[in-house]
């Protein structure tokens, strides 16, 4: 670990070796554990493509014990291996979004997993042909058959909203465009749209795209900040049009879905297939404005410790302490998280390790590649993998204990269930994330007693209310909004989203009473917000951050049994509703209690805060 005295933002950050060609293989993720090349990629697409009819002749045998087993044994068999060709695809193609090859195999996948679907699309009517009672009886005849216990439990569950077997064919076709508004923004703003470039006052002249705006806007030189937001965000505002047709084409896809479906909002819709009651989302963003108060304590502390006279939203990634501003290598990272995870276990490091040192993860950021960070878990017979752009702060350091909170989800839950459980809600895999991150600050505090560097670790643990707790379930409302809009038959265009967005920034942020001041040019954040398409996908966030505050409590006290009840929650899977997991591991969502104690927990870091403060000379 290096510490840097710096008055700018971190040296080599922006001017890493952008070429993928010439970074060490050591920090690129081995996809040759998925396929040895391209040919047997190939060959197991056509394997699956000549697969794919063989479903249809299970068509009207559901009725029995042994025509059910087998059909969902073939179903899955299918399924697994579209997930594992897909997901291959999908991770080529981030390596360089530029790259038209992986994008065309992912493409063919589209049409294929269409085509499964379309093939599969008498599966669910015919169970629901089926009573509660017979598929009890079934179990008892064919005892394999309890595999698929709660996946029978859940069609039947959601029998309301299943078509005949016709209507679902139409519905699976219509997967072949659902996804084009995604599609489309995906390639727009990561390969083709042309960003701006700036001149930083040291005389600096860089390219300002995604990666390099998420680094120049942590820079300690406000002017540069300024300088950052403002050309950053209007330039995406010149372009607002076009990103408000795709972000509508994505609304316009949630209400046909939500139409064929007979569900009375596009919300529904979305919460139905984790059974999660709507009144989940509404009371979590009512409860996140009861909090305000306490969001705005931490500006103001943000305010105090940048010695600020009034705070700006481009003040809000600013390090707090610039004096203890730290540069970590990958290594270093690797070791703190590790480290940090211990009370986990030695299975979990172990598997930790693993994945820091045999290339599940694709480290730094090149020409082309897919901003953020994410683990894709798909993989059922493999491993996870993690896409990363580490640049060598501790937010980058973060995020990887973060994605790797992902990636041990994925690991457990695929080792302990069978593939047709494997997959997990969002609303708990944003558990083991942020509990990851929890852990981590625990540690990094006690590897350090300098004063300003404990202050920045706790700001920084602050800004995970802020960006999870705050900033998502501003994203969720916001989401609410325009969707609720668009059911209403109201029009929106990017100026619409311009509005509504810039007016919900004003009100969390406290704009008006001048808590911290949102500038005009923020109002078209939105449009650099891929998550606006992942169909009421934020919210889960700041909820299973709130999960995970009070469940990480615990098992930094060295309580035992709530560190086995953490693990069996990882373990599970999707063997059950994510509501009914997390009450298992000692969390009731349906309360207002989880978000209570996150918040009497963001208090006290804020009261420790304070204290530092008065232990750091002016």
């Amino acid at each position: 670990m290096r510490f840097l005295k710096t008055a700018g933002v971190i040296s080599a950050a922006p001017d890493m070796e952008r070429d993928r060609a010439k970074i060490k293989n050591e920090y690129k993720w081995n996809l040759s554990d998925i396929y040895l090349n391209l040919s047997d990629w190939q060959a197991d697409k056509k394997k699956l493509v000549e697969m794919i009819p063989s479903l249809a002749a299970f068509s009207g045998k559901l009725s029995t014990a042994n025509g059910l087993h087998d059909c969902l044994v073939k179903y899955f068999q299918l399924t697994e291996s579209y997930a594992k060709l897909y997901s291959y695809a999908s991770l080529l193609s981030d390596e360089d979004t530029r790259e038209s090859k992986p994008m065309a195999m992912e493409q063919e996948l589209a049409q294929i997993g269409t085509n499964l679907s379309s093939v599969a699309a008498f599966v669910e009517p015919e169970i629901l042909q089926l009573t509660g009672d017979q598929i009890k009886t079934f179990m008892q005849t064919v005892p394999e058959l309890s595999t698929y216990q709660h996946y029978l439990n859940d069609i039947l569950r959601r029998k309301a909203h299943t078509n005949t077997e016709s209507e679902e064919k139409i519905i699976a076709m219509a997967g072949l465009i659902s996804d084009n508004a995604h599609s489309i923004y995906n390639v727009f703003s990561n390969a083709e749209f042309p960003y701006p470039e700036i001149t930083l006052e040291n005389g600096n002249r860089t390219k300002l795209d995604q990666a390099t705006f998420s680094t120049l806007r942590a820079s300690t030189n406000r002017n540069d900040r300024s300088l950052v937001f403002t050309t950053f965000f209007s330039r995406l505002n010149e372009y607002r049009r076009t990103f408000g047709a795709q972000l509508y084409g994505q609304l316009k896809k949630a209400m046909f879905y939500k139409s064929v479906r007979r569900y009375t909002s596009c919300l529904q819709a979305a919460l139905d297939g984790d059974n999660i009651p709507e009144e989940v989302y509404r009371n979590h963003i009512r409860n996140v404005n009861r909090h305000l108060p306490s969001f705005h304590r931490y500006l103001k502390l943000r305010e105090r410790i940048l010695k600020l006279e009034q705070l700006h939203y481009h003040d809000l990634y600013a390090p707090l302490v610039a004096e203890a501003e730290t540069v970590y290598s990958p290594e270093e990272a690797g070791q703190h998280v590790t480290k940090s995870l211990t009370p986990l276990g030695e299975e979990y490091t172990r598997v930790i390790r693993q994945a820091l040192n045999n290339r599940w993860i694709d480290m730094y950021p090149n020409e082309g590649k897919r901003s953020g960070a994410y683990s894709n878990g798909s993989l059922y017979d493999v491993h996870p993998y993690i896409l990363m752009n580490f640049k060598g702060r501790y937010d980058d350091v973060s995020t990887l204990t973060h994605e790797l909170g992902h990636t041990m989800h994925s690991y457990f839950s695929n080792k302990h269930q069978p593939f047709v459980n494997s997959h997990y809600s969002i609303f708990v895999a944003e558990v083991a994330s942020t509990f990851n991150e929890a852990l981590l600050i625990d540690h990094m505090l006690g590897q350090i007693d300098d004063p300003p560097t404990q202050l920045a670790l706790l700001g920084h643990y602050l800004e995970g209310f802020k960006g999870t707790v705050f900033r998502q379930t501003q994203f969720a409302e916001f989401e609410l909004a325009i969707h609720e809009i668009a059911e209403n038959g109201e029009a929106l265009t990017g100026d619409r989203f311009n509005e509504l967005y810039l007016d919900l920034v004003r009100k969390y942020y406290g704009h008006s009473e001048k808590i911290c001041l949102v500038d005009d040019c923020i109002q078209s954040e939105w449009s650099y917000i891929p998550h606006f398409y992942y169909n009421f996908y934020v919210y889960q966030y700041a909820t299973s951050f709130t999960a995970s505050a009070a469940l990480s409590e615990n098992v930094l006290a060295g309580d035992l049994a709530s560190k086995e009840r953490y693990l069996e929650l990882l373990k599970a899977g999707g063997s059950d509703y994510p509501i009914n997991l997390l009450k298992k591991a000692g969390v009731d969502m349906m309360t207002e209690n989880p978000m209570n104690l996150a918040m009497q927990k963001m208090n006290r870091v804020m009261d420790d805060m304070e204290q530092l403060l008065t232990e750091i000379p002016s």
